[in-house]
């Protein structure tokens, strides 16, 4: 039996959606003796609301659980037992359904982080107003690597303001506007940076 990502991932949301997560992303590594399995997760939209109700404004008294300066959308909301919960779950349906062929694999689960991969559309409206990292396929402005503010995506087309950060190596002379439109074909990688 061959492996399948895409039975794995829908397997994956299935089992997150009971525990009120959402899968992020899903990495597959190795071959035959060492293979790792990644799934990221997070809360789910009902759940990391919750968690936003929590936060409270700058100068209040805040809960110890939130990191300061970090807005509460950034943050999974995902806890040691959420991956662990999650982890014993999943990895149970994997066996028993045999998606995982073969004796050995390590299963790692884990919140995507801060700095977490931007790859749905809905990435990208989620955190418009956040500091990016983006990597082109072909080049923008003689350039395929800008860091900037998300300030927009509309039409499958992100905008870019270059004047949120200093510009390094090639950027810097590419900039010619403060602000610059990719479309979403063309990004490669994509990734938050976070502000602290």
């Amino acid at each position: 039996m061959a492996l399948n990502l895409d039975t794995i991932r829908a397997t994956a949301e299935r089992v997150a959606a009971s525990h009120h997560l959402d899968v992020v992303d899903l990495e597959y590594q190795g071959g035959a003796k060492f293979r790792t399995l990644r799934i990221f997760i997070e809360k789910n939209a009902e759940e990391r609301a919750k968690l936003a109700a929590k936060t409270a404004p700058e100068g209040a008294d805040e809960d110890a659980a939130l990191p300061k300066g970090v807005p509460a959308e950034m943050l999974s909301g995902v806890t040691h037992e959420d991956c662990a919960s999650f982890a014993q779950d999943f990895g149970t349906v994997l066996d028993v359904e045999d998606l995982m062929p073969g004796a050995e694999y390590t299963l790692e689960v884990s919140s995507p982080g801060l700095e977490r991969r931007l790859q749905k559309p809905e990435d990208y409206v989620r955190f418009t107003g956040s500091l990016v990292k983006i990597q082109t396929f072909s080049p923008v402005n003689n350039n395929r690597h800008w860091q900037g503010r998300l300030t927009g995506f509309a039409n499958n087309v992100l905008t870019l303001d270059l004047s949120a950060v200093k510009q390094k190596g090639k950027a810097k002379k590419a900039v010619t506007a403060p602000v610059v439109e990719i479309p979403l074909a063309n990004i490669e990688k994509a990734q938050l940076v976070a502000e602290l």
